[in-house]
């Protein structure tokens, strides 16, 4: 979003801004380009009374910079998942889909919050941390298509100056190397310069019990089990 040269310097716009991009200068506000993650939330939440602020369109947007909107905005459609926000529905679904069967777990890394965003440079860092412990990282996720190297867990060079509101890198490894994930997050965590929580799902056992929590206990994360179970509208994909 930019501010234009019709701005009377009401200020009405600087509360809202996600990142704290819009600040005055002198009588006038002004956008910082470098910190404005496209989200749109001033351009939808404030009624500016002499129309100076300009929000272009996603598909207005030249590449690598439009990637900030298909993160950071949820109205926005990602190319990659033909729906908004910024991962898959996987850890709702898993009942109807069963990308996760018994043995396996997947992670999800969120990265990033209002008021403190991330970078796909972030992003890179763990994502090359966790690949070197055979991470497998999900196809459907919008950040795949992102990636010079699924191997190594490398981005696209022209794409690491671009920050975004939030994230999520998700990934899934045998359920035995849940510890080692829970190492190396915490070996790179500072290195990088953003907040992010840590989400696991796995398939429960027959007798109830879930497979992964000892292990996260035993690492010494606090958790939080919950569970979403499918209550038979629509016709699994797997048994």
């Amino acid at each position: 979003m930019r501010i234009t040269e019709d701005c009377i310097g009401c200020g009405l716009c600087i509360p809202y801004c996600t990142v704290g991009a819009i600040t005055m200068d002198g009588a006038l506000a002004v956008s910082d380009q470098d910190k404005c993650v496209e989200c749109a939330v001033c351009t939808r939440c404030v009624d500016c009374p002499v129309d100076a602020m300009v929000q272009l369109d996603v598909s207005e947007l030249p590449y690598p910079r439009n990637l900030r909107r298909y993160f950071s905005d949820p109205i926005a459609i990602s190319p990659v998942t033909f729906a908004g926000g910024r991962g898959t529905e996987e850890g709702k679904t898993n009942d109807r889909t069963g990308r996760f069967q018994h043995g396996q777990v997947g992670f999800s890394v969120e990265m990033g919050r209002p008021g403190i965003s991330s970078s796909f440079a972030d992003a890179q860092t763990v994502a090359q941390a966790v690949s070197k412990i055979g991470a497998v990282f999900e196809q459907k996720n919008p950040i795949y298509p992102l990636l010079a190297d699924p191997a190594t867990g490398a981005f696209k060079p022209e794409i690491l100056g671009e920050r975004v509101l939030s994230l999520i890198i998700e990934f899934m490894v045998p359920i035995e190397k849940t510890p080692d994930v829970i190492a190396t997050l915490r070996s790179i965590e500072d290195k990088i310069d953003t907040v992010f929580s840590l989400c696991a799902i796995t398939r429960v056992n027959p007798d109830k019990t879930i497979p992964v929590v000892p292990l996260l206990e035993q690492a010494g994360v606090a958790v939080r089990p919950n569970a979403k179970i499918n209550v038979g509208l629509g016709r699994p994909l797997v048994q």
